[in-house]
């Protein structure tokens, strides 16, 4: 019997995970990134950057391709590379860099991006269970 409780999910804003890692990619880029020194400029800020807004953008590309499964899967995947990038340059600012930087939001950050890669996980292997269309499956 289906959950009333649960929404259906009509676009890429409705994923948990998309809202999770949007919503923490802001935290990164307001209070981390602005206040690491300038020496990390084309180091760890600019890898930060990168990889904490690539997270809601392959998540959104990806639901895109969301009747492609392998094409849906690859974004997941991509997705979740980066949250493991970003879990290591957040344990670099923290520990590299701490005096520049609130040590305790670092570690939450880490926390969250944790979660944001267990979800992804989760959801990759979830939609490789759901039927695909049927026009999807007919070959012409």
């Amino acid at each position: 019997m289906p959950d009333k409780d649960k929404k259906s999910i009509t676009s890429f804003k409705g994923l948990e995970v998309y809202q999770n890692s949007y919503k923490t990619c802001t935290k990164v880029m307001t209070p981390i990134i602005p206040n690491l020194p300038e020496s990390e400029k084309y180091d760890l800020k600019r890898q930060l950057s990168e990889s904490v807004k690539a997270i809601p953008r392959l998540i959104a590309e990806g639901y895109a391709k969301r009747h492609q499964r392998q094409g849906f899967q690859k974004y997941l995947d991509d997705a979740m590379a980066e949250c493991n990038e970003t879990i290591v340059g957040m344990e670099m600012c923290k520990d590299f860099f701490g005096k520049y930087v609130d040590t305790k939001l670092c570690e939450e950050l880490v926390s969250i991006y944790d979660v944001c890669g267990r979800q992804l996980y989760r959801l990759r292997a979830a939609w490789g269970k759901f039927p695909r269309e049927k026009s999807l499956r007919s070959k012409g």
